[in-house]
């Protein structure tokens, strides 16, 4: 694999890491399924976990406007991986199998275009997290990776 995939892929999960742990700190559970929320329910979305993080680490106008930037590209991203609105994983897993053989042909164009999608919005991602995380304040960074060694990185359940 090519350095600057692994480089990519490396930032990229970091990056989802780190919200993921905005999210989760947050701490607010919407079961959307398969489905891509509205506009407005994301937007609703974003300005609670904003408020909620921003009380957390105690940001100021300009940090809460980075974390802002950073939740715009990682929905412009998951819009990206989902494809159409409404798209169904599952009913794309379905068409692979509809015949008597796997199409391996479609399989790997579904997985090409995951892959264009994730090297195409992962560089406007990690410089949106970079740009968040350098913006704060030692105390505030000190925080954040506090969160995540205890939290499991957004992953924790009960």
């Amino acid at each position: 694999m090519k350095r600057w995939i692994k480089r990519t892929l490396v930032g990229l999960l970091g990056a989802a890491t780190i919200l993921g742990g905005f999210s989760a700190w947050a701490h607010e559970r919407h079961d959307h399924g398969w489905q891509v929320m509205s506009e407005q329910d994301a937007t609703a979305r974003k300005a609670r976990m904003i408020e909620r993080v921003g009380k957390r680490l105690d940001l100021d106008a300009t940090q809460k406007a980075k974390l802002g930037l950073l939740a715009d590209s990682l929905r412009d991203q998951q819009k990206a991986l989902m494809g159409a609105a409404g798209a169904d994983p599952r009913a794309d897993l379905q068409e692979l199998m509809v015949g008597a053989t796997f199409d391996r042909a479609k399989a790997q164009a579904l997985v090409q275009a995951k892959i264009s999608a994730l090297t195409n919005k992962s560089p406007g991602v990690v410089t949106a997290m970079a740009d968040f995380y350098d913006s704060l304040k030692p105390e505030q960074q000190a925080k954040v990776r506090e969160f995540i060694a205890h939290r499991g990185g957004g992953h924790h359940h009960g």
